[in-house]
């Protein structure tokens, strides 16, 4: 882009406005600056818009509050340019004024979807334009002042303390939320630097957005600095999951930088105001439920425990009734080829939908499990819940592997090889598509038993994969012991594989080993393409993580599989 295709006009009296003209591009410019305004002016004639990206970064630079679109001479650039500028319009509370090339209801609908907030005739003159520009300007001025009012600048959380301090003190209920970005520097990286920042308005603007749905005036949103920001409202503990859902979905839709749409990475953690409880403490215990959805395996969102109450014990008790209500639930990760790049698998994933606390993963289902002494019935229940869905899977799907867990204390009960096999057989999915994963370190103890009971299983055509490979203490006596046919890395070994030296040679050292024993390799929890094409370099075949997708539900991952057919045609 040269600098005689932009040009920031040296009269700065009033408010900037943004101007993109397909037709008559200087009488249009010499009318706004005529009228007071600044003006920073796109003239592209006859050929099309830039591309949405340039447009979004021009206007961030702008810092204009409207934006004119004069697409009387090419309507369909226009529309283009209006759709590539819709979303970061929305996301800034800035206005867009369109001169529309026809009054048909298809153009007049077509703009307003776009993002326009004002639109004007073809055959509109100079004062109709300085009319509506000084309205459009007035629109964006109300929005920035309804926004200011009710949202923080950055890291002023001191206001967000004295105000849950306030309700508190009126003996309001109270909730917190805290909401993280991750990976924000790689869409920084890969969009440039105003698409971030238009991206953290748009977090924002769905904040305000699911704030005045949720609490009307009775909320505050701040940003506390980075990529965090903070939610505080007022409403009654029992309706606390429905806000919390609503802006996990609000915030998992597609952003719009430009003409490409950009999915962030989101973490969610929710607090509801115990009784004594202060500003800081309930802030805390919602820091503390967010730890726990960043360092989780698929759920976005964690609600805080209450901060008197053992949780542990808690879910126990609570786990008692959970699969008798249909509480637990199954998901699917996706397991993709590095190779080609294609979903390959999927290792089913246990999902409790607790009914207070929200999804909760494996790991506290599994550990509640245990201290209720449930651990055999939840693992029989979890394995013939995957068997049967997947069973009954759509054409879609018919080619993927499944692989479910079967754990220590299932090894060492008295003919759970044959209990198993059964299993898959009355569910009817094909066991040449299935793979048993145990978890290395439930089979220290129980060696010879755990070979004799997976001898079993492959036998009959189960593959046999070792989970979490890398975090035990005796990993590659596992090699040689047991009849294994794959081994998954465990994440914490993928963490470091594009970070030290010495971290790779472990994985190149482990990958290598496993390959001279005819093993597969698949590496867990993968967030980054450096990753993936780093682990595929050293050998490894497959991976599942971030990477790719979260833990999804069957529709979900029914439509991936499809789009991933289409794209291939």
């Amino acid at each position: 882009m040269t600098q005689d295709e932009f040009g920031f006009n040296a009269h700065r009296r009033g408010t900037a406005v943004f101007a993109l003209s397909f037709q008559h591009p200087a009488m249009l410019d010499e009318a706004i600056i005529r009228a007071g305004w600044a003006i920073w002016s796109m003239a592209p004639g006859d050929g099309d818009p830039p591309a949405g990206d340039t447009l979004v970064g021009s206007f961030l630079a702008s810092e204009a509050r409207v934006a004119l679109i004069d697409a009387r001479g090419r309507g369909d650039a226009g529309l283009r340019a209006a759709q590539a500028l819709g979303a970061v319009i929305a996301a800034t509370g800035a206005a867009m004024l369109v001169v529309v090339p026809d009054t048909t209801s298809e153009t007049l609908e077509a703009f307003l979807s776009a993002g326009a907030t004002h639109v004007l005739a073809p055959d509109a003159g100079d004062a109709m334009i300085h009319a509506s520009l000084k309205l459009a300007e007035r629109h964006a001025r109300r929005t920035l002042d309804v926004r200011r009012r009710r949202t923080h600048a950055d890291g002023e959380v001191g206001e967000v303390h004295r105000w849950i301090a306030e309700a508190i003190g009126r003996g309001e209920p109270c909730v917190a939320i805290i909401v993280a970005l991750s990976r924000l520097d790689l869409i920084n990286a890969a969009h440039g630097r105003p698409a971030g920042n238009m991206l953290l308005r748009g977090v924002e603007a769905r904040m305000q957005a699911a704030a005045e749905e949720a609490f009307g005036d009775r909320a505050i949103v701040a940003r506390s600095g980075g990529a965090e920001f903070v939610m505080a409202g007022v409403i009654e503990a029992d309706r606390a999951r429905a806000v919390a859902e609503m802006l996990e979905a609000l915030l998992a839709t597609p952003f719009q930088a430009g003409a490409v749409p950009i999915r962030l990475g989101v973490r969610l953690g929710l607090a509801t105001h115990q009784a004594g409880e202060d500003p800081a403490s309930l802030l805390a215990r919602a820091g503390e439920a967010l730890s726990r959805a960043r360092v989780s395996d698929g759920s976005m969102l964690r609600f805080a425990h209450p901060g008197d109450v053992a949780p542990l014990d808690v879910l126990a008790a609570d786990l008692h009734h959970a699969i008798e209500r249909g509480e637990i639930d199954i998901v699917f990760q996706p397991q993709v080829a590095i190779a080609t790049g294609l979903i390959s698998g999927v290792e089913a994933l246990a999902r409790w939908r607790h009914p207070t606390l929200g999804p909760l993963g494996a790991d506290p289902l599994f550990a509640a499990a245990e201290r209720a002494d449930l651990g055999l019935a939840l693992s029989d229940h979890i394995q013939q819940m995957a068997l049967q869905r997947a069973a009954k899977w759509p054409v879609a799907l018919s080619h993927l592997r499944l692989s479910i867990n079967i754990t220590a204390a299932d090894v060492a009960r008295a003919g759970f090889a044959r209990l198993f096999l059964d299993r898959v057989a009355d569910s009817g999915f094909p066991i040449d598509r299935l793979t048993a994963e145990i978890t290395e370190t439930g089979l220290i103890s129980e060696l010879d038993r755990a070979a004799g009971v997976l001898e079993v299983l492959r036998d009959a055509g189960v593959r046999i994969a070792i989970d979490d490979f890398g975090t035990g203490y005796s990993s590659l006596a596992y090699l040689t012991s047991l009849p294994v046919d794959a081994i998954k890395l465990d994440r914490s070994l993928v963490a470091e594989v594009d970070g030290t030296t010495r971290g790779r040679v472990v994985v190149r050292g482990i990958i290598r080993i496993a390959a001279r024993l005819g093993m597969a390799i698949i590496a867990e929890g993968v967030e980054t393409h450096d990753q993936a094409q780093l682990l595929g370099r050293l050998g490894c075949q497959t991976y599942q993580g971030f990477l790719r997708a979260a833990p999804l539900d069957e529709e979900a991952l029914r439509a991936m599989v499809e789009e991933e057919v289409q794209c291939a045609v």
